[in-house]
């Protein structure tokens, strides 16, 4: 993900920091600041801060290793303003190790209640309740409840929170079909989040409920579009949809030679081959920094992916769609037995989707009377 820093590797999976995580530090010190607290109260929150956030990590944690109980990677955790993100390759095709999956992370905030509830005792916990405000109050106390707030948001059920894919995998479960399960899943939360918008807007000014419907609203579409996409690309291979008219380099070739192939054309990517074998790949985002630094004729050696990854003509489309998302690869070159035959795009199978959808949804001409 752009602008985030790596803090730390933690089982085998990269832990990133956002940029705009420093918007939520500059609010807690704009907020102590407004209430007239000093260094010692704005560290203390921020301390807080960092604890929660810590436990953001350990519930995405929860995801990630037990979608590796399954054989799913999990590529990185981003931690954001809004909580964290943990990027699995896929999700489970079972349901019944979608439902696993998508409960490790709010386990992982119940466990911690439990472990907080047995070292507060009874007279703690009724004691401190007056004092939930920050900065100040009881520390733990507040942890505790930081995580049965995350228990309860989390399992909402609408997505991209995690009880939207229980309720998915749930009624994958009973329909059997995965797809309408998401669409189901996807409507019961867009409906929350009218209803959230509602209560936000109307019902009392709520930015908070007004961000989550949003957030709701675009993640469920979002998911629908997904297992939709999924769903039509089921069954065919890659030679089904991959580009044969496309535009190779060669790694010797100028830049303004790729300049040019780009604007008497609609390609954006480019194979670089050498001798019959793929040896590189050359994006956009790349060729536009190379040439602003290096100039026009550098040559494309210089500046080509060397780490890449390709496709097989007989090869499912499915994977190769996974392989597309946005934060990985824009095209993938296609190879059969050493040569390169094809490429994918995401544009491509957009594409395939719109022709196809388009056919499927062809209104029949009226029948003549005679």
């Amino acid at each position: 993900m752009k602008w985030a820093w790596r803090i730390g590797r933690f089982a085998g999976i990269d832990v990133f920091l956002h940029a705009t995580f420093l918007l939520l530090v500059a609010w807690v010190y704009l907020e102590n600041q407004n209430s007239g607290g000093n260094l010692s109260s704005f560290l203390h929150s921020l301390g807080f801060l960092l604890t929660v956030f810590a436990i953001i990590v350990m519930h995405e944690f929860g995801h990630a290793l037990a979608a590796r109980r399954y054989g799913i990677r999990t590529r990185d955790i981003t931690l954001l303003p809004i909580g964290g993100v943990a990027r699995l390759e896929r999700m489970p095709e079972d349901p019944r190790q979608e439902l696993v999956v998508a409960l490790a992370g709010p386990a992982v905030n119940v466990a911690i209640v439990i472990l907080l509830t047995l070292i507060l005792t009874p007279a703690a916990l009724l004691g401190s309740l007056r004092e939930m405000h920050l900065p100040g109050g009881a520390f733990l106390l507040k942890l505790l409840w930081v995580n049965v707030w995350l228990v309860l948001f989390n399992m909402i059920p609408a997505f991209p929170m995690d009880g939207g894919r229980v309720l998915r995998a749930l009624l994958a479960m009973f329909t059997r079909d995965y797809n309408k399960a998401t669409q189901i899943a996807a409507r019961i939360g867009q409906g929350l989040a009218i209803l959230f918008f509602f209560a936000g807007a109307f019902l009392g000014w709520n930015p908070f409920l007004v961000f989550i419907a949003i957030f709701i609203w675009f993640g469920a579409g979002g998911e629908a579009r997904m297992v939709s996409a999924r769903a039509a690309l089921s069954g065919l291979t890659v030679d089904r949809v991959m580009i044969t008219h496309f535009q190779a380099l060669s790694p010797r070739d100028p830049l303004s030679a790729v300049v040019a192939h780009i604007l008497a054309g609609f390609q954006h990517d480019f194979p670089v081959v050498e001798g019959g074998q793929v040896v590189g790949l050359l994006p956009r985002e790349d060729l536009i920094a190379a040439l602003k630094q290096r100039g026009d004729q550098t040559e494309v050696a210089a500046v080509m992916r060397r780490d890449f990854v390709t496709a097989h003509p007989s090869e499912p489309v499915e994977t190769a769609f996974v392989r597309l998302q946005p934060g990985q690869c824009a095209t993938l070159p296609v190879v059969h037995a050493g040569h390169l035959v094809g490429v994918v795009t995401a544009e491509s199978l957009n594409e395939y989707l719109a022709i196809t959808g388009a056919l499927r949804e062809r209104v029949p001409p009226p029948l003549e009377r005679r």
